[in-house]
């Protein structure tokens, strides 16, 4: 039942009814429900400052649960990344090594991606160091196992060609020389016949009768023939690719012509003493990736074991060269 409510009249010292319009009750309507309104929600919004909403305890029950996956992939990144790099490891030290290829850069290894705002994107996050650092690491080793892959591809290509690059590498004396007794000078520092002071050998010396014959150590393509009374004098350079090249010289002739195509153990010339040389021989020299080596290190289908370290007591010895 409603309350009725009455004021007291001072004039006829009577109580009289209070009497609303509609418009005052309508006001008064508004102001309760705007009132309740309004403190319900300061209530709620208290409620939930203090205590997590369901939805608010679900998405933190992801984050934590994300945040623990993250973990657990970078540390498989990290094992797959040691991993790596034995591979790396290997395929430097062993694979290419034995199929004489050079080893990859470490800084080509290591390479990232570029762009400096690749990772803009993870910014302004709570846990964007954590995401941005993963993603760098994913890319890395992304990067690290694309640059791997294409050197096994190298690896197999070198594999399946090992008979043909074993053909090519220079492995046998130019002059037929069992016995050893015409190795006249060896690699290394040497009295040059002619200025008689330490002058860098940059070949082998083979003492011969003029004439004897001269072979090619290993497959190859004739790149040089000269002519000459001066220096090397008579002389044949043989490409035998994968960064091989060998060096013959003071030779009386050659048979040869450049471009021609020979094999191991193909007559290429005869021994002579043409150029600034002494005494008949031939001076013979191996160039590896541009850089002249010691030629006695390339005579392993030639020699025994024995024959092999007599070879290197007499072609260390700091005796003087021919030429």
């Amino acid at each position: 039942m409603t309350k009725v409510k009455y004021y007291y009249d001072t004039k006829t010292l009577n109580y009289k009814k209070i009497e609303r319009s509609k418009l005052q009750m309508l006001r008064r309507v508004l102001f309760f429900i705007t009132s309740s309104t309004a403190i319900a929600i300061g209530l709620v919004m208290l409620f939930f400052s203090i205590f997590d909403s369901p939805k608010e305890k679900e998405l933190k029950r992801e984050i934590d649960n994300l945040l623990v996956q993250y973990e657990l992939l970078e540390s498989q990144i990290v094992n797959s990344s040691l991993i790596l790099d034995e591979l790396q490891e290997r395929d430097d030290n062993i694979y290419r090594v034995i199929f004489e290829a050079e080893p990859i850069d470490a800084s080509i290894r290591r390479a990232g991606y570029g762009g400096v705002n690749r990772y803009k994107k993870y910014e302004g996050f709570k846990h964007s160091e954590l995401v941005s650092d993963l993603h760098q690491k994913v890319d890395q080793v992304s990067k690290a196992i694309y640059v791997q892959s294409k050197s096994f591809d190298t690896v197999l290509d070198l594999a399946q060609n090992k008979g043909e690059m074993l053909a090519h590498i220079p492995a046998i004396q130019p002059v037929a020389n069992k016995n050893l007794k015409r190795m006249a000078s060896g690699y290394g520092n040497r009295i040059h016949p002619v200025y008689k002071t330490k002058k860098m050998h940059w070949g082998m010396d083979f003492s011969a009768p003029k004439g004897t014959e001269v072979y090619a150590t290993g497959d190859g393509k004739i790149e040089k023939v000269k002519r000459s009374k001066r220096g090397y004098g008579n002389q044949v350079r043989i490409d035998h690719g994968y960064g091989y090249k060998t060096f013959y010289a003071h030779l009386n002739k050659y048979i040869v012509r450049k471009g021609q195509m020979v094999k191991r153990g193909d007559l290429i010339g005869y021994v002579g003493s043409t150029g600034t040389s002494t005494a008949p021989h031939l001076h013979y020299e191996v160039i590896k990736n541009k850089r002249k080596v010691n030629p006695v290190n390339y005579y392993f289908n030639d020699l025994t074991a024995e024959e092999y370290d007599k070879m290197l007591e007499l072609s260390s010895q700091e005796n003087q060269s021919f030429d």
